[in-house]
């Protein structure tokens, strides 16, 4: 069984930043794909950004688009999510997925693993 954790989540007022970081229990080999989704409260879960193996592709979705970054660093199997010039709107529970893939995946079913989450709060 794989778990991935997240970090980095916490309260912040608007405009301000945050890293989440998220790393799985054990490490992984082989191609992965990972991405970020969200879930506000009484809101469906939704994708967020979405990186592949070499990083060489990316895909966010439009309301982070200019704001929000993805990373990765395969040596340490981490992904990242920088958020820049954060809004209330940003509000939401993070979740980290990964998925033994080549491509980009942005459609959350098709994800294999996911964290926990961690909490991001942005106070007006």
């Amino acid at each position: 069984q794989v778990q991935l954790v997240e970090s980095g989540g916490g309260l912040v007022q608007a405009g301000d930043s945050l890293r989440l970081s998220c790393a799985p229990s054990r490490r992984i080999f082989g191609t992965l794909a990972m991405g970020w989704f969200r879930q506000a409260p009484g809101k469906e879960r939704e994708f967020v950004a979405a990186i592949n193996w070499r990083s060489t592709s990316t895909d966010y979705t439009d309301s982070v688009k200019g704001r929000f970054t993805i990373s990765r660093d395969n040596a340490k199997n981490t992904v990242y999510l920088q958020m820049n010039s954060l809004k209330p709107d940003d509000t939401a529970v993070y979740y980290c997925a990964a998925k033994f893939s080549m491509s980009v995946v942005t459609t959350q079913n098709e994800y294999d693993y996911w964290g926990q989450g961690t909490q991001v709060t942005v106070s007006s």
